[in-house]
Formats: C-alpha cells, sequence, structure tokens
C-alpha cells in the first residue's frame, strides 16, 4: 500500500505505486488534465514518474507560477524538432528557458525572423500531434553512442559525470535533458518565434558561432496577447530612442559603452540626485568621494585582484600599477580607516556618488542597461553585531520610500553563499542569519537564491516592477565581514577592547545610469513635474508677444522653475503639439490677453486646460507639487 498525503493533508492510498497522473486522476479527470508535474519534497518529477514509497507531494496545475517554467522548457525541444525538421543539417546544443521565455543555440545556416512562419508552422504541426514526453534513462556510454554524430551534445555528455542520464522523446525526436515536461504536446496552447542573434558556443568568441533563437509561449492565447501588446508598448517606450529624441543622452563609437548626458538629460540626472542627497541626509548618512583610480596593492588587500581582475581597466604609471575602481568599496575602507572609532561613533553611515568602470563585452552593452561607465549611488554602513538588524531594516524603509516616490513596487530576494567566495564559514553564517533575521523582521516575503550572493558576502537583492510588470534589479543590501578584517578595520567596545565592524555595502538606484534607463521607460520619457527637464514652456502667440513671453521667462525662472520659449512663427496648435511630443508637462499660451491681465493660461500634457491663473497662485501650486514630488500631473 503506497500513501500519498497531498498539500490539505488529506491521505490517498493506492494498491500499486501510483504515477502522478494517476494521483491527479483520482482527484478528477477535469483536474488532471491541467496537470503539469508532480513536486515531492524540493524535487519536480513528470507526471508519468512512478512514486514507489509514501510521500507527501504537491501535484503543479498550469495555474501555478513553476508551471511555466516546464512549458516554455518544452516548447524549446518543440521548436529544437521543428528546426531539425526543416534543417537536417542542423546541430543542436541547448535550449534553456529564460525570464521571459525560451531559447536554444543552433549551428546552422543563418536565419532572420522571415524564416519564422516556416518553423512556427512545424512547431504547430507537433503541438497539434499530441507527442507525448516520454523520458529514457541510459548510461553515459550508450548517450555517447546515441549522439556519435552530434558534436554538442557528445561535448556535453562527456563533462557529465559517470552514471545514469536521462533523454526526452516526443515522436521521432530526442533530446539530451534533466526535464520535466508536459505530459504531451498539445498542452503548448499559444507560443511565438520572437527574435535570433549569433551566440558563441559557451560564451567563448574562439569558438562556433551559433544561431540563438528567443522565443515565448504560455498556456493562454489571451496572455501571449496581453505579453506581445507588453513588447509592442516597451518599443515605444525604448530609452534608446525615446533618451536622444528627447535630447536627453547619447552614445558615440568614441567611447563606447560610456553615454553622454546633455544639458536636459542632466536636469534629470541632477533632480535624481538632489532628491537622493535629501533623502539620504534624512536617513543620517554623510556624502564621501574617492578616487577613480587606485594602485593594485589596495585591490589585492581587497580581493578584487583575484577575484574580479578581468573586469577591470588597468594603467601603469610612475612604474606601478593602477586599476580604475570597478567598485567603491576599497576607498570607504581607507576612510574607514582614517581615525580611531568608538562603538559611540556607530553605526557610521557614509554614502558616496561613485564612478565606476567595468569591462562589459562589447555585444552585451545595451543603452544605459548596460555600460562601461556609470555611477553607483553606493553607501557603507559600519555597525557593532546587534546593530546589524536595525540598520539593515533602516535600508530597507529607505528603499521603501524612495521607490514608492517614483510610483515602483518592489520585491526581495536573499542570495547565499556562491562557490567562489572570501571568508569563514563562521562569518558567511552570522551574515547570513543577520539578513534573514531582518528580513523576517521586515516582514515582506521574500526569496532565497542558494549560492547567488557576492564573492565577500550574502546579499538581498531588490527587483522594482515598472509600468509595464517587467522587473528590474537595481539596489542590493550586502552584509560583509570579510573587507574590515583585510583592511584591519577596527573600534573600541564597551569593554575597552579593539572589535572588527560589521560592514553593509547598499546601494538603491544601483547604476544611476541604468536606472536613469528604466524610468524612462517607466515613465515613457513624461517624468513628473519635479523631474522633467523642461517644466513649463512659453508660446507666443505671435511676433508682438515675444518680449514679454522672453520678460515671462526670467520670473519662471526666479522661480526655480526650467522653462523654454517657443516664439516660432508656427500656428500655437503646431506649438501645442511639439510640446507634447517633447513630453513638456506644462503648456503654457501667452498672448495680448495674458499680457494685459497678467494672468496664465495652462494646458497640461495630460489634457487639463486653466485659464486666467494669476501667477501668484500658480508659482505657489507649481513649487508645492514639485516640494512633494507628486507623480500625477493635477495641480490646478
Amino acid at each position: 500500500m503506497i500513501n500519498i498525503t497531498l498539500p490539505d493533508k488529506s491521505i490517498k492510498q493506492f494498491e500499486t505505486p501510483p504515477t502522478g497522473m494517476e494521483v491527479a486522476q483520482s482527484i478528477s479527470e477535469g483536474f488532471a488534465r491541467n496537470c503539469v508535474a508532480v513536486k515531492i519534497g524540493d524535487e519536480m518529477l513528470d507526471l508519468n514518474r512512478v512514486i514507489d514509497q509514501d510521500a507527501a507531494i504537491r501535484l503543479i496545475t498550469t495555474k501555478d507560477k513553476e508551471a511555466i517554467d516546464i512549458l516554455r522548457h518544452s516548447a524549446a525541444h518543440v521548436m529544437a524538432q521543428a528546426v531539425r525538421k526543416l534543417y537536417q543539417n542542423a546541430r543542436l546544443t541547448i535550449g534553456p528557458t529564460v525570464e521571459d521565455g525560451f531559447y536554444y543555440d543552433i549551428d546552422m545556416p543563418p536565419v532572420s525572423e522571415d524564416d519564422f512562419p516556416a518553423i512556427e508552422a512545424e512547431m504547430e504541426k507537433i503541438i497539434q500531434a499530441k507527442l507525448p514526453f516520454e523520458r529514457k534513462e541510459v548510461s553515459k556510454q550508450e548517450a555517447l553512442k546515441d549522439y556519435g554524430n552530434e558534436p554538442y551534445k557528445t561535448e556535453l555528455i562527456s563533462d557529465l559525470a559517470d552514471g545514469t542520464i536521462s533523454l526526452y522523446q516526443q515522436g521521432d525526436f530526442t533530446d539530451l535533458c534533466r526535464g520535466p515536461h508536459l505530459p504531451h504536446t498539445g498542452m503548448i496552447k499559444a507560443f511565438k518565434l520572437m527574435k535570433v542573434s549569433g551566440a558563441y558556443w559557451r560564451a567563448d568568441q574562439t569558438k562556433a558561432q551559433l544561431q540563438r533563437i528567443y522565443g515565448t509561449a504560455f498556456f493562454d492565447k489571451k496572455e501571449l496577447k496581453q505579453y506581445l501588446h507588453m513588447i509592442e508598448e516597451a518599443k515605444k517606450r525604448d530609452h534608446r530612442k525615446v533618451g536622444p529624441a528627447l535630447g536627453l543622452f547619447s552614445f558615440h563609437e568614441e567611447a563606447a559603452g560610456m553615454p553622454f548626458f546633455h544639458a536636459k538629460g542632466m536636469e534629470v540626472w541632477n533632480a535624481l540626485l538632489d532628491y537622493w542627497r535629501e533623502e539620504h541626509r534624512t536617513a543620517g548618512y554623510v556624502e564621501t568621494k574617492t578616487p577613480i583610480m587606485l594602485n593594485r596593492g589596495l585591490w589585492e588587500k581587497s580581493g578584487h585582484w583575484e577575484n574580479y581582475r578581468e573586469n577591470m581597466y588597468t594603467s601603469r604609471i610612475d612604474d606601478t600599477e593602477y586599476a580604475i575602481k570597478p567598485m567603491n568599496c576599497p576607498g570607504g575602507m581607507m576612510l574607514y580607516a582614517e581615525k580611531p572609532h568608538s562603538y559611540k561613533d556607530l553605526p557610521l553611515r557614509a554614502a558616496e556618488i561613485g564612478l565606476v568602470h567595468r569591462h562589459e563585452l562589447s555585444g552585451v552593452l545595451s543603452g544605459l542597461f548596460r555600460v562601461r561607465a556609470f555611477h553607483q549611488d553606493d553607501a557603507h554602513i559600519f555597525m557593532t553585531p546587534d546593530q546589524i538588524e536595525s540598520e539593515i531594516l533602516g535600508v530597507l524603509k529607505l528603499v521603501e520610500r524612495i521607490y514608492g516616490t517614483f510610483g515602483l513596487d518592489f520585491h526581495l530576494e536573499l542570495s547565499t553563499r556562491p562557490a567562489k567566495s572570501i571568508g569563514t564559514d563562521e562569518q558567511w553564517e552570522k551574515a547570513t542569519n543577520g539578513l534573514k533575521g531582518a528580513l523576517d523582521a521586515y516582514g515582506r516575503e521574500y526569496r532565497v537564491n542558494e549560492g547567488d550572493g557576492a564573492f565577500y558576502g550574502p546579499k538581498i537583492d531588490i527587483h522594482i516592477k515598472d509600468a509595464l510588470g517587467r522587473t528590474w534589479q537595481c539596489g542590493t543590501v550586502q552584509l560583509d565581514m570579510s573587507l574590515p578584517e583585510r583592511f584591519d578595520l577596527s573600534y573600541v567596545g564597551k569593554d575597552n577592547e579593539k572589535h572588527r565592524p560589521i560592514m553593509i555595502h547598499r546601494v538603491i538606484y544601483g547604476s544611476i545610469e541604468r536606472f536613469f534607463g528604466i524610468l524612462t521607460e517607466h515613465f515613457a520619457g513624461k517624468f513628473p513635474l519635479w523631474m522633467a527637464p523642461t517644466q513649463a514652456v512659453l508660446l507666443a502667440m505671435n511676433d508682438d508677444m515675444a518680449a514679454y513671453t522672453f520678460d515671462l521667462k526670467k520670473q519662471f525662472e526666479a522661480n526655480r522653475i526650467r522653462t523654454e520659449v517657443d516664439d516660432r512663427t508656427e500656428s500655437l496648435k503646431k506649438k501645442v503639439r511639439d510640446a507634447q511630443i517633447n513630453k513638456i508637462p506644462l503648456i503654457l499660451t501667452i498672448g495680448e490677453k495674458e499680457k494685459e491681465s497678467g494672468n496664465l493660461s495652462i494646458r497640461t500634457l495630460d489634457g487639463n486646460v486653466k485659464y486666467g491663473i494669476s501667477q501668484e497662485v500658480f508659482f505657489a501650486r507649481v513649487h508645492e507639487h514639485i516640494r512633494k514630488r507628486k507623480l500625477e500631473l493635477e495641480i490646478f
């Protein structure tokens, strides 16, 4: 007798070992049709796997978040089968899932999006056939024999340890895979091939260049339609188009991966930093600045030379090797070490807007999202062990305030010790438990990513969600007991003895350039009034109004409102339209009536129109709106 315990603690008994599908069918046939896998402990298994001993299980249905990854993994196999049918000389490599879909790297002649309809048509045939995904387990020697004509699969198999290797077959197609997969191909209800790019085998430029075909899949056609709509909306908001169109920033071959910010871009930049500084002063931080270039000895001391050397730019000066800083941390250590500290000085919160450089491969550079030179809104908090929880809580609350100002929600992820790290087991345990304790006290759900921490400590990653529902990892909180050890930092405790401080590294914007790009897309270039590069435009109705309009501009600027004048000999309708295209929040028409009365006629970017507003009321309400950093343009 096999006893199967379900999540509601009910127990089902089976005379013979059941499969996951048989357990699902014992609940109802309708329920079973929506099941995609079974989870036993931490292991996800195919529904046709036999459960040969008593177990507590969870049946994964199309409504569970784990199901979409299984769906897309199965869709990758279907795409590979379709490609092999159409391109018989194609050689398959790997086909993993990614955040919004899947891809498969294939050694084949170049393809383009024009080839997608034929591949999708072949995929549709495979899906309509409802081919079951059947798992086979073979020895390593058998697998090598089966894939003797597949050089990439042979290489992958050779790298595996001796033992059983799993394969999955649907119809006449078999692929090397750990699984699990859907019960059959027919469960792929909606899919779309998205793009194709080049990729080197195992990311090695000396090896073959492959065709990387991306796709996505959903259990529902409506979800696919919504996703494709979001993709189209994202294209309209692409900061690489919106930013240059609004005169915010540009890129040039003479400095690949290093953005140029224009005057209007700097207005947005300074608004971001002014707000950042205001919040940090309130939260008890001091601001510091450290050199951009430091010698090799410092980077060896910090551990970066050993662990991060390949990403650093170096130079030799006066027979000494230097590196441009990829991180601000070592400079922060040196500042702390400038003088003795007492427990009474702690916590010490020191923030820095530091310019850092990291060598990124040219193929991964992407607008402001992936650059080689960027500013981090770094901070290092030095504290005693009993201050860990309260300081991390303070950071999380600061994060909540800052992101909330931009209308950004967020979720938290805890990343633990990676394989390549510095520090002792005891230090890592204390650091990880400190972060967990603070997260539990904060009371917000978080996910644990085992082995994904920084080499010097565990971290909390903060993922924001933008207006399109996309998530971006921006902020991070890293607890570090290793660097204070390396730099021999100390403080005198209540016992009059020297102690090692605990340190937090943290950023909130992260890369300010990247955060700038995210906000450009989040707001579609329509920045809130307090951030807008041009907050108001004055439209002269005719040439006679030009002099008065420029006098008015001086009054606006004296009231700290960023203002432009449009005195072109164009129609008022065209001027208004151009101001809207340029995303200017406040559009004021200046004619004889406004000159005589001294009042203002105002059109906001969201379409509201007000006439006869006195300048006194206008300036007072605009100042209040900016002071509160409101998101909505509701002023009058």
